[in-house]
C-alpha cells in the first residue's frame, strides 16, 4: 500500500493488555500518532535503533480509509473504509516510561510494518468477529478480537473524525492484545488477521 498521510493509533484499547502494562482502560479511545516515515512492508526489516534497550511488537488490525470522514455518526463511517490491513506498532518501550508520552518511542524509521495487503470488509468476517495474531520466530504471543476491544472500530472512526478529517490513504491503528514482548536481533515477526495474510518483517540491529 501507499504510503498513508496519517497513522492514528489507539492506546489501551484492550483490556488485558491495558492490565499487563498496569494502566486502566480509559473512559475514551487515547489516541497517539505515528509519522508516515515509520512505515515499511511486508518483508522490510524492522531495525532496533541504539537509543532503546527494550524494543516491543504490537500485533495490530489497521483500517484503511477510503473517503474523506469528518464529524461521522459510527454507523456511516463503514461505508468509508477502504479495508482491513495488517500492522505492527513496534515500540521502545523503554523510551514510552521514560518520556511520558509516546511521540519517540512510537516514531523510530521502520517501527510501522503495514500489510501484506488491504482486504475490502465484503471479502472478510463481519468486523466483530476479525481477529488478529502476532508470533515471533513462529511462537504465538499475542491474539485477540474486535469483540474484545474497549471501542469498537465504527466507535474508533467516528471519534477521530470529530478531531481531524480522516482522508483517502490514512491508517487507523486500532490498539494491541494482551501479549506484547521484547525483539531481539535475527528474529523475524508475524501479524497475522486471517482473509488479510501474513505481516511478516526481520529485525536487525
Amino acid at each position: 500500500m501507499r504510503r498513508p498521510g496519517k497513522i492514528v493509533c489507539v492506546g489501551r484499547n484492550y483490556v488485558e493488555h491495558a492490565r499487563e502494562l498496569g494502566n486502566v482502560v480509559p473512559e475514551r479511545p487515547l489516541l497517539f500518532l505515528k509519522p508516515p516515515s515509520a512505515v515499511i512492508g511486508d518483508g522490510d526489516a524492522i531495525v532496533l535503533p541504539p537509543d532503546s534497550q527494550r524494543v516491543e511488537h504490537e500485533g495490530e488490525i489497521g483500517v484503511v480509509i477510503g473517503a474523506p470522514v469528518r464529524f461521522a455518526r459510527p454507523e456511516e463511517v463503514v461505508a468509508a473504509l477502504a479495508g482491513i490491513t495488517c500492522v505492527n506498532d513496534v515500540t521502545a518501550r523503554d523510551l514510552q516510561k521514560a518520556d511520558g508520552q509516546w511521540t519517540r518511542a512510537k516514531g523510530f524509521d521502520t517501527f510501522c510494518p503495514v500489510g501484506p495487503r488491504v482486504v475490502p470488509l465484503a471479502d472478510l468476517p463481519p468486523l466483530p468477529e476479525l481477529e488478529v495474531a502476532c508470533r515471533v520466530n513462529g511462537l504465538e504471543r499475542q491474539r485477540g478480537r474486535v469483540a474484545d476491544m474497549a471501542f469498537d472500530i465504527p466507535t474508533l472512526v467516528a471519534y477521530i473524525s470529530r478531531i481531524m478529517t480522516l482522508e483517502p490513504g490514512d491508517l487507523i491503528a486500532t490498539g494491541t492484545p494482551a501479549g506484547v514482548g521484547p525483539l531481539g536481533a535475527g528474529d523475524e515477526v508475524e501479524v497475522e488477521i486471517p482473509g488479510v495474510g501474513v505481516l511478516r518483517n526481520p529485525v536487525e540491529a
